[in-house]
């Protein structure tokens, strides 16, 4: 007897379960490399609305200091004018209306900058629901190609039909990454987070 014979046994070149388990293999790892790119990219998204985010709310505390600064100033004004009479008050007065103006310039920039801040919260919200979903799917994909390499190994029949289980539940959750479809499990991207 050679050694080989003892080591591996024999197989048949069209062996069908092993063929399945091939095409599968090629075609989920085809499947998680494109879902890879397109979940690279929504990370890419997602970092980019949190340094979006973290720049406007810095600009909107730039906005809420002068804004302040400019309402302490009219204080001072207000109290430096009292007493004052003629063009001495006139010069107050217009330093006031000055401030004034500063004041709701301010006021409206931090506003327009806070609405700005909280879109780039909602643009990362939508994107970390898309990446939950490719998230879902390498897992569940993993979990197929695991169960598909012991199925070359034992050539056990139920173990391929146990692996279309997490195949078709990645898949899906693939597919709606790609597509942006709202399928989202909350409760199991809980528990996994």
């Amino acid at each position: 007897m050679e050694p080989n014979e003892l080591i591996a046994p024999p197989e048949t070149p069209s062996d069908p379960l092993n063929m399945r388990v091939a095409v599968m293999v090629a075609i989920l790892s085809t499947f998680m490399g494109i879902c890879k790119v397109k979940d690279d990219n929504i990370n890419q998204t997602m970092q980019q609305a949190q340094a979006n985010k973290v720049d406007h709310w810095s600009f909107y505390q730039a906005r809420n200091v002068r804004e302040e600064v400019a309402k302490a100033a009219i204080v001072q004004l207000r109290a430096g004018a009292t007493g004052r009479a003629g063009a001495e008050r006139a010069a107050y007065d217009a330093a006031i209306a000055q401030y004034q103006l500063l004041v709701q310039e301010q006021t409206k920039k931090k506003e327009e900058v806070r609405g700005q801040a909280e879109q780039d919260q909602r643009d990362y919200d939508a994107a970390n629901f898309r990446d939950d979903q490719f998230d879902l799917s390498d897992a569940f994909l993993a979990i197929a190609v695991a169960l598909l390499a012991i199925t070359a190994l034992t050539r056990q029949r139920w173990l391929f039909i146990g692996a279309m289980i997490p195949t078709a539940f990645g898949v899906l959750m693939g597919l709606c990454g790609l597509f942006g479809w709202p399928l989202h499990p909350s409760a199991l991207v809980a528990l996994l987070s």
